[in-house]
């Protein structure tokens, strides 16, 4: 890559981009692992209180997420040097888009268990 092309990334629209795409990601394991496990215990309501998790626990993260990269100044948003700290939000948001759902998914089978 010839520094002109390096100099034209933008870190706050990479960054938007991987958060619209951990959103979808998300909730599509939400779905389909969390409710789809949670549905086969009956009728229950621990399903939608994993979709009320969803709306409290991953949108507000990923709120601030995005807040974080969006004060960035036009010079910071294209400096080389912050690649390191995006690859490291990148890393843990999409850690929390696919591990969140397997997490929470064990610990609403644990609940119901429990409760059962």
């Amino acid at each position: 890559m010839t520094p002109s092309a390096v100099h034209l990334v933008d870190w706050r629209k990479k960054m938007s981009d991987h958060i619209a795409y951990a959103l979808l990601v998300y909730t599509a394991l939400q779905i389909f692992v969390t409710i789809g496990a949670l549905k086969s215990h009956g009728s229950s309501l621990l399903p939608y209180l994993a979709l009320i998790i969803l709306v409290i626990a991953i949108i507000p993260a990923c709120r601030r997420f995005e807040a974080r990269w969006n004060r960035l100044t036009d010079e910071q948003a294209h400096d080389p040097g912050m690649a390191p700290y995006y690859r490291r939000d990148r890393l843990v948001l999409w850690a929390i888009a696919i591990g969140l759902p397997f997490a929470l998914t064990g610990l609403l089978k644990g609940l119901a268990l429990i409760f059962a």
